[in-house]
């Protein structure tokens, strides 16, 4: 214990965690290690892990297979640049990859994060809309197009397609590029569609497409920005709107893809194909940061064909083999196929237990979809106290703003989620009778 102490008091001092501050940081809880669904705190506790590391982890922990392809391929290379060589695991990847997903998406880049897929879509649209349009200073296209309340990451070209209000990078609103940015939708999944829905996103194209380098947008469910989840004909709508005015459609799946929402991807649920995609978080089961970008093959044809004669990025890490051998096992045990009949137990599960907490006065709103739990609340939640509340009850939850939300392994079994369910239930209902 005294070692833990230690650890935790440098950890106070000196290591700075994300999304907090140095001067008053939040209490951390020191990992000795994790299998499963659960997370073994240095201090002997074990808790359920509700977040999947931030939606990453959707195999668990110490899976045996991720483990051996880890291992298999430390012993023939960690790190081999990509500039100029290649090799077999990010081959194999890439086309795993390209079979997974619309025939139309034929090439793919391989990124660093989520975050960095974002900055690499964009700059894909970019020289696309160069060669294409000949952005110079007599050409308009300057801008992306967007909802409000979403999220596509923390470096600044990510930024500045995250809403300018309502995110937490509006502080950073004086310097970030200003875009173009349109009501978010209101339309719930599973409600009835009416054309209003698509009328504000409809009339903003029609006028400012000129303008426009490429839409973005988080398919069916919107992340960090609120976990919003709306009505797949928007995003059909957008598809169409998006062909009609010539401007390019970029998915970012980096939250969605490999399961979370009950399909493979999430733009499935709408049946439509993006012009550039972009995926992450869960590529290599939450193991090593890996992402990537795919694209068609007008979308990389034009790229290549411009003013730099290719695509002006290149990671260091890029096609990393030991990510990119963890990420195709990963997908291996995606394409097994289990993954369904877990994600539809687990949704089944939050609609058995969330929507009778709509009956607190403290509670705005419950929203579900494949593994995806989300209680919205009236009031901002305090995280310390509600961290230390799901820890005493031996769960890992991490709330923000007003949420409360779970996004647990898919491999959770259901004493465990039962488990997760009623901790997260009975600490709302504990936090709405202090507050009434």
């Amino acid at each position: 214990m005294q070692k833990v102490e230690s650890l935790l008091k440098y950890d106070r001092e000196h290591v700075w965690h994300p999304y907090t501050s140095t001067i008053n940081p939040l209490p951390c809880y020191l990992v000795d290690s994790a299998h499963g669904v659960k997370i073994n705190l240095a201090t002997g506790e074990t808790l359920i892990d509700g977040m999947s590391s931030w939606w990453a982890a959707i195999h668990g922990y110490n899976h045996p297979e991720l483990n051996e392809a880890a291992v298999c391929q430390l012993q023939k290379m960690s790190h081999i640049m990509f500039g100029g060589l290649t090799h077999q695991p990010a081959i194999e990847l890439v086309k795993t990859l390209i079979d997974m997903t619309p025939p139309e998406l034929e090439h793919c880049f391989l990124a660093d994060s989520g975050s960095v897929a974002v900055e690499v879509s964009m700059k894909m649209a970019f020289q696309y809309c160069d060669t294409r349009f000949g952005l110079d200073e007599a050409c308009q296209k300057k801008k992306f197009m967007t909802v409000n309340y979403g999220y596509h990451g923390d470096t600044f070209g990510a930024m500045s397609v995250c809403d300018p209000v309502n995110s937490m990078h509006s502080l950073y609103s004086g310097y970030v590029r200003e875009n173009i940015f349109v009501k978010p939708p209101k339309c719930r999944f599973g409600d009835a569609w009416d054309e209003k829905y698509i009328a504000s996103f409809a009339k903003a194209i029609e006028k400012h497409h000129h303008e426009v380098i490429a839409v973005i947008i988080e398919p069916i469910v919107q992340g960090a920005g609120g976990m919003r989840i709306y009505h797949p004909e928007y995003l059909k709508q957008i598809r169409q709107l998006c062909t009609k005015y010539e401007v390019l459609l970029i998915l970012d799946e980096i939250a969605t893809g490999f399961g979370r929402t009950g399909k493979l991807f999430a733009y499935e649920h709408a049946d439509i194909t993006p012009d550039i995609l972009c995926v992450g978080k869960a590529l290599t089961g939450g193991y090593l940061t890996l992402s990537a970008v795919l694209c068609t093959k007008e979308v990389a044809g034009l790229v290549c064909s411009g003013r730099a004669k290719g695509f002006m990025h290149g990671p260091t890490f890029m096609g990393n083999p030991l990510a990119c051998s963890i990420a195709l096992k990963s997908l291996e045990l995606i394409k097994r196929g289990s993954w369904k009949t877990q994600v539809q137990a687990i949704e089944s599960s939050f609609k058995s237990a969330l929507p009778a907490l709509r009956d607190l006065d403290i509670v705005r709103d419950v929203r579900i979809i494949g593994a995806i739990g989300v209680i919205e609340l009236t009031v901002m939640v305090d995280a310390k106290w509600f961290q230390e509340q799901f820890v005493q009850r031996g769960v890992w939850v991490r709330p923000f703003g007003k949420l409360v939300y779970m996004m647990p392994p898919f491999i959770i079994n259901d004493s465990e989620l039962g488990k997760l369910i009623k901790s997260v239930v009975d600490v709302i209902r504990l936090f709405a009778s202090i507050k009434t």
